[in-house]
């Protein structure tokens, strides 16, 4: 099942590349309007000729990013995470301390604070 043709793909990665061409040669002090001019043409003529190709290469790449990637990072990330918020009992979303309602117990007050908020 495919969700967007190989064109716009195709040109979804030549923007990209694009970008970080531009990002890279600026950092190095080597930008000039024609190198990148002819980087972009030069890229989206490659990337729409290649169309079919490199919609193959970015289901693979989807593929791996969703389910091996994103799966990796949940485990080792977000699981120790909750793991060590619940041996030390911490409460960010303070589930716990809250009783008949939903609003939070200000301690700190300031009559200036609500005049100067931002």
């Amino acid at each position: 099942m495919e969700r967007s043709s190989s064109r716009f793909k195709a040109l979804a990665v030549s923007a990209g590349l694009s970008f970080w061409f531009f990002i890279i040669s600026t950092a190095t002090g080597m930008f000039s309007i024609e190198a990148m001019l002819s980087f972009i043409a030069g890229i989206i003529i490659l990337t729409q000729i290649f169309a079919i190709k490199v919609s193959k290469v970015l289901d693979v790449f989807a593929i791996i990013n969703t389910k091996i990637f994103l799966g990796i990072l949940f485990i080792f990330v977000f699981s120790i995470y909750g793991v060590i918020f619940r041996l030390l009992k911490i409460d960010l979303l303070q589930f716990k301390t809250q009783r008949d309602t939903y609003w939070s117990d200000t301690n700190d007050f300031k009559s200036r604070k609500i005049l100067k908020q931002y």
